[in-house]
C-alpha cells in the first residue's frame, strides 16, 4: 500500500537525521582513534638545553717579539731570585702613581694622548694610572679565583703631596713589606724612545732577599737592574715595580678599543697571575 505523501516526507527526514548522526559518531570515533595512535606527550623533567657559553679567545703566548707585551727592557739585570716563599704568601697589589696625580711624577700620558692628541681615558688622571688600575683589579680578581692570598691597596686620594704621608703607596708598602708581605706595583712604561720596555724592577738589597716570585715575574716580563736609576723610591720601601709594557700601539690601541679592552686587560693580568702562581708553587 502506498503511504500518504506526508508520511513519506517524515520518513525521509528521519533518515537524513539518522544518517547525519551516524556520520558524526563515525568522525568522533576516528578522531579518538587518531589521538590514541599519536599518544599524549608526557611532561619531561629534563632541563631545557641551554646554548653553550661563548669561549673567550685565548691569550697570546709569550714569544720573541712578544705579541702581547711588546719589547722587553734592554737594560737587563744580573740578579736571580732564589729565596723560597710560603704557598700562602700575602701579596698586595698597588697601582703605580695612584697618589701622585698633579705632582712631578704622575706617570706617562701614553702615546695616544701625548702624540696623537686624543682625550685621556679619564679626565684628571694620566692614562698610565687608568690602565694601572684596570690591571691591578684584574690581577687581584684572577689571583683570588686561583687561590692566591692576594689583595689590593688604593690610597684615599689621587694626589698626596707628602711622600711620607701614612696613606701613600710608599708608606703602606714599607709597613706591609716589613711584616713579610709581597708588594707589587703595576706600571706601564713611557712610549719609545723614552721607555725601556717590560720588566720587573726589584726591591733593593737592604730591604729583603730576592725570592722565587721575583724570579718568576722576571722570567715572564724581563728584569731591570736592581739599582735602576740609582735606586727608585718604591724599591727602597719594599715595592717591586712591574713595568707591564710600553704604553704605545699596538698594545695601547687594543686597550683603548672597547671591543678588545677587557680581553687585553685580562690577558695582561693572566701573565702576572701565572707568574705569581708559579713562584709560590
Amino acid at each position: 500500500m502506498r503511504l500518504p505523501a506526508w508520511m513519506q516526507r517524515r520518513r525521509f527526514a528521519s533518515g537524513l537525521v539518522i544518517t547525519a548522526l551516524s556520520l558524526g559518531t563515525l568522525a568522533m570515533t576516528k578522531a579518538a582513534e587518531q589521538r590514541n595512535w599519536l599518544g599524549t606527550a608526557e611532561p619531561s623533567n629534563e632541563p631545557a638545553e641551554q646554548p653553550a657559553p661563548e669561549q673567550a679567545d685565548p691569550c697570546p703566548s709569550p714569544a720573541t717579539p712578544d705579541p702581547l707585551l711588546g719589547p722587553r727592557t734592554k737594560k737587563p739585570g744580573s740578579w736571580v731570585g732564589r729565596s723560597p716563599v710560603q704557598t700562602n704568601l700575602p701579596i698586595v697589589v698597588m697601582a703605580g702613581h695612584a697618589d701622585s696625580q698633579g705632582t712631578a711624577s704622575p706617570g706617562t700620558p701614553g702615546y695616544a694622548v701625548h702624540k696623537q692628541k686624543r682625550p685621556p681615558m679619564q679626565p684628571g688622571i694620566r692614562d698610565e694610572l687608568f690602565w694601572n688600575r684596570q690591571v691591578q683589579a684584574a690581577v687581584v680578581s684572577q689571583g683570588q679565583a686561583r687561590g692566591l692570598n692576594i689583595r689590593a691597596y688604593t690610597p684615599p686620594s689621587i694626589s698626596i703631596a707628602n711622600d711620607d704621608d701614612s696613606s701613600t703607596n710608599w708608606s703602606k708598602a714599607k709597613v706591609f713589606s716589613e711584616r713579610g708581605e709581597y708588594v707589587l706595583e703595576i706600571h706601564f712604561d713611557a712610549y719609545r724612545p723614552h721607555g725601556f720596555g717590560s720588566g720587573l724592577i726589584p726591591v733593593l738589597a737592604n730591604v729583603r732577599e730576592l725570592n722565587v716570585v721575583d724570579e718568576s715575574l722576571a722570567q715572564a716580563f724581563g728584569r731591570y737592574p736592581r739599582f735602576f736609576r740609582g735606586g727608585l723610591g718604591g724599591p727602597r720601601r719594599g715595592i717591586g715595580i712591574l713595568e707591564i709594557a710600553i704604553l704605545e700601539p699596538p698594545l695601547e690601541t687594543n686597550l683603548r678599543d672597547p671591543s678588545s679592552r677587557e680581553h687585553t686587560v685580562n690577558c695582561l693580568a693572566e701573565r702576572v697571575v701565572n707568574a705569581i702562581v708559579q713562584g709560590v708553587s
